[in-house]
């Protein structure tokens, strides 16, 4: 399973706003679609059903999409299981790979002995899931299917690389 590309990097902030505008400042990055409040029809943290609200924003950098994503509601989650709550930690959270079959995939990475960190489904349907693989690579990975919603939103963030005219920060609604 190791040889899928890395899709996404995404890292956990305080603020997606801020942090996107300093990596376009720094690297050239963006410009960064801003999603918040993302909304989660279903969120299951290692087993137990909790409320996850939190909010993103992507760029592309290069060849890989960059994400920026914060927790806007306080509680156990994935985010908070690498960085605690209060904290003040952020850095590198997950990185993300296309994968034909979420469920089948999650279940081979549990096999390996990898505890699934975040089972969510969006409102529109989309699911993704965090498995923690922080002990053996330092980070999350996060699984979902390259399905046409995703992979257009994908295709987009990529066409817009580089043309700053709207600014680099721009509102879009997800899910």
């Amino acid at each position: 399973m190791l040889n899928l590309p890395i899709r996404q990097i995404a890292y956990f902030v305080p603020d997606i706003r801020a942090a996107a505008q300093a990596h376009a400042e720094a690297f050239g990055s963006g410009p960064y679609f801003v999603a918040d409040n993302i909304p989660l029809m279903r969120s299951v943290h290692r087993g137990v059903e909790r409320p996850l609200d939190h909010s993103s924003a992507y760029g592309q950098w290069g060849e890989v999409m960059i994400e920026f994503c914060q927790q806007n509601n306080p509680g156990p989650s994935a985010f908070h299981d690498v960085y605690p709550e209060g904290s003040g930690r952020t850095g590198l959270h997950h990185v993300a790979l296309f994968v034909e079959d979420v469920a089948e995939a999650a279940e081979t990475w549990k096999a390996q002995g990898h505890d699934i960190a975040l089972d969510a489904t969006m409102n529109d349907g989309f699911r993704y899931v965090f498995v923690d693989t922080v002990q053996r690579y330092g980070h999350m990975l996060e699984l979902y299917a390259p399905l046409p919603a995703l992979t257009d939103f994908y295709a987009l963030v990529r066409a817009s690389a580089g043309d700053m005219s709207q600014g680099v920060l721009r509102d879009i609604a997800l899910g």
